[in-house]
């Protein structure tokens, strides 16, 4: 599959060798990083650290969308998205910033804000205008898979086939994103969302057949239940399983790795690119 560049803000970013998105939450209830983020020297401490150690993106989250957070009114995310954007494009500006939300109301007050592309947990089905003001506002969208809301969701977990649903359900989404015009689209199949511990190994395992969606894919496995659960540790200990299962993520086709720590990743990903060129080399 030949992976086509996505436009952000007129730059075209090469997907061909994978890239990182370093996650900041500005939510007081994120499973791992909830409330650290509360003052201006710290959100800047932490987008500079990440920018230095290799991010191509940054994702501004003011939504918690863990396993059943309490809904945040629309008024609320705004206040704590956009001042961070413009606090960031400030201080960093050539910063693409994705935001994580699935309102059309903030994607749109966002991306007007500087922001570079838009992060849908529900790919557009949780706001009926969200696809439509993406296609407006010409952007990349982050579509990931999903059932219900981040409140419900784990009560959906019964599916007929898990990767033939996951496939189908993307065919649909992407078939409404382009009926919107919306060119540039990236795939997250949405680990740990509506997804049991078993469920969410399985989609690793054979997340390779996503490739003939031929779409970028996400990978946003940071950290997340599915890790800690399975070492019998916390989240704040799941950094060496979380680098871990990167690798394999990037060995079946992720192209962008949405993550905590973006020193690690990227050092996964120069051992990955390694090994591939090693390949090359050898055929």
């Amino acid at each position: 599959m030949i992976t086509m560049p996505i436009n952000c803000k007129g730059k075209l970013i090469d997907l061909s060798s994978p890239k990182v998105m370093g996650i900041l939450n500005v939510t007081p209830d994120s499973f791992f990083d909830g409330g650290m983020y509360k003052n201006e020297s710290t959100i800047l401490n932490k987008v500079e650290e990440m920018l230095k150690a290799g991010a191509t993106f940054i994702d501004v989250g003011g939504y918690s969308s863990r396993p059943g957070a309490d809904d945040v009114k629309e008024a609320e995310e705004l206040s704590r998205v956009l001042p961070i954007i413009t606090l960031i494009l400030k201080h960093f500006p050539e910063t693409l910033i994705s935001v994580d939300t699935f309102r059309s109301k903030i994607a749109e007050q966002s991306i007007n804000s500087g922001a570079a592309m838009i992060n849908d947990i529900s790919a557009g089905k949780l706001d009926s205008n969200m696809l439509a003001t993406i296609g407006k506002l010409g952007v990349p969208c982050i579509m990931m898979h999903m059932k219900g809301n981040p409140k419900t969701m784990q009560q959906q977990t019964n599916y007929k086939d898990l990767i033939k649903d996951i496939v189908s359900y993307f065919a649909e989404r992407i078939a409404a994103a382009h009926a919107e015009k919306i060119n540039d689209i990236i795939i997250d199949p949405g680990f740990g969302f509506a997804k049991t511990l078993e469920q969410n190994y399985e989609l690793l395992n054979h997340l390779e057949l996503l490739k003939m969606i031929d779409k970028p894919l996400l990978v946003g496995i940071s950290r997340k239940s599915m890790i800690s659960k399975t070492l019998n540790t916390t989240s704040k200990n799941a950094l060496n399983g979380t680098t871990a299962l990167h690798m394999v993520a990037l060995q079946k086709g992720a192209k962008i790795l949405r993550v905590h720590d973006v020193k690690e990743a990227m050092e996964c990903v120069a051992l990955y690119n390694q090994l591939e060129t090693s390949q090359v080399f050898k055929t």
